[in-house]
């Protein structure tokens, strides 16, 4: 059994990871967590760490964030530069464990990260997952602020409509007072069930912050790292990802490209999803809905997602071996 944190150099800056696996020889699956600047291998090493009976898990603290937040220029906080991290564990990892190559699955900002890594970077990913899939930056937040909007006045909180409606719609994926005026509108959809039924009537603090609190996974500097980073990351980043429009920057992908995707998402809305879905070019692709879920189906339906997730790279896994290609 090897379970691993350590440092690895990443463009430059010294970056925390965290590996577990019952058997080295299993094939590696990197997570990317969202954001930007949201870390979540507490999530995956507790909860989901039962599919280290299939894979060797590895999370990583991107550039600016908890156990990486420290010593990072802000200047460097780009989608190119991450993209560019990324890439370069996907390296580091390959090469670690004797791969050709490896699988990456990314939930919200981290879908948008692997579509760009996949899309750069092929040659040593096996296949991209991505779920909670981020697609167009300023109709993603149009759909979602309506949503809320929409939600608060039918439940009869007047409070939430007022302080939206003093917000006002996003302007090309940005709100008024930018990190202030986003985490306006998250908590009041997080509220309404636009993240999931689960999240439903529990605040930002309780159903994102407390859980990383108490998992165990995280040093007092890693946490320092991460309340510090969150904010500066998400400030300095997000308008990059305003502009986010992946059917007309990500068109064709070289490896398969699956998305798992929660129907009753509207942090990053569903409804963009079915669109884009069908004009991305893959040697194999697969659009799988859970209708339950919201923006993290991993957790609302593990029961479905987790073995469809180990039934899909599996295969890949083992038509990759037939060709001589270790993954």
């Amino acid at each position: 059994m090897l379970d691993e944190k350590l440092f690895v150099e990443l463009g430059g800056l010294k970056q925390k990871i965290h590996i577990r696996t019952e058997d080295e020889s299993r094939p590696v699956l990197l997570f990317l967590h969202g954001g930007p600047g949201v870390i979540n291998r507490h999530a995956i090493m507790t909860a989901h760490k039962d599919l280290v009976d299939t894979f060797t898990l590895a999370c990583w603290d991107q550039r600016g964030s908890g156990g990486s937040y420290y010593n990072c220029p802000e200047e460097t906080l780009t989608i190119e530069r991450v993209t560019d991290d990324a890439a370069e564990l996907v390296e580091w990892l390959c090469k670690r464990f004797k791969k050709d190559k490896i699988f990456i699955i990314g939930g919200s900002w981290g879908s948008e990260l692997g579509t760009w890594l996949s899309y750069r970077y092929p040659a040593r990913l096996a296949a991209y997952v991505g779920f909670g899939q981020v697609v167009d930056g300023a109709k993603n937040e149009e759909i979602s602020y309506s949503f809320t909007l929409k939600a608060a006045k039918e439940a009869g909180d007047l409070k939430s409509v007022k302080a939206l409606e003093e917000l006002g719609p996003p302007v090309k994926g940005e709100y008024k007072g930018g990190f202030k005026g986003m985490m306006i509108q998250r908590n009041v959809m997080m509220k309404h069930g636009g993240y999931s039924k689960s999240a439903a009537k529990r605040s930002y603090f309780d159903s994102m912050v407390k859980p990383m609190l108490l998992s165990g996974e995280y040093s007092i500097r890693d946490m320092i790292g991460t309340f510090l980073g969150y904010k500066r990351v998400l400030t300095k980043m997000w308008p990059m990802v305003a502009v986010t429009d992946l059917a007309r920057t990500c068109p064709e992908f070289q490896i398969p490209y699956f998305i798992f995707d929660g129907r009753l998402d509207y942090n990053t809305p569903a409804e963009l999803v079915e669109d884009y879905f069908a004009k991305v070019k893959a040697p194999k692709k697969e659009l799988v809905w859970f209708d339950n879920s919201g923006h993290n189906p991993m957790s609302d339906e593990p029961e479905k997602f987790k073995p469809l997730l180990r039934e899909k790279l599996m295969e890949i896994a083992k038509s990759e071996k037939e060709k001589g290609i270790a993954v």
